[in-house]
């Protein structure tokens, strides 16, 4: 079973950087069985935040969601979620908070990483 990390940066909803990574994400999970795990840093961490209504347009929180009802673990980056003060917010259920250490082990153990 082939092994990937999606690693994402962009914000939420500042670009379509996220987006992308998610939509990646959720039709890769449709393709065939792998080992999928999504890891958000810098600023794509407040999409781990429980409650987002955004006005039009995709939802980060519903896709989040999909792709955590499929067991693919995600993980916000503890670091960037301490420099933001959203640590202890209410996340989108499922979505956890990941260490560097954490990262760095999906890393060495995926067959391919995908940063976005």
């Amino acid at each position: 079973m082939q092994r990937i990390v999606i690693v994402a940066n962009g914000a939420a909803y500042g670009s379509e950087s996220l987006f992308n990574s998610l939509r990646l994400a959720i039709a890769l999970k449709e393709q065939e069985p792998l080992d999928l795990k999504v890891f958000l840093m810098s600023d794509a961490v407040t999409a781990g935040l429980r409650g987002q209504k955004p006005a039009e347009g995709y939802n980060i929180q519903q896709m989040l969601e999909i792709l955590t009802a499929q067991d693919v673990p995600v993980k916000l980056c503890k670091t960037c979620t301490d420099g933001r003060g959203i640590t202890l917010l209410p996340l989108v259920d499922g979505v956890e908070i990941g260490t560097l250490p954490e990262l760095a082990r999906w890393t060495l153990d995926a067959d391919k990483v995908l940063t976005f």
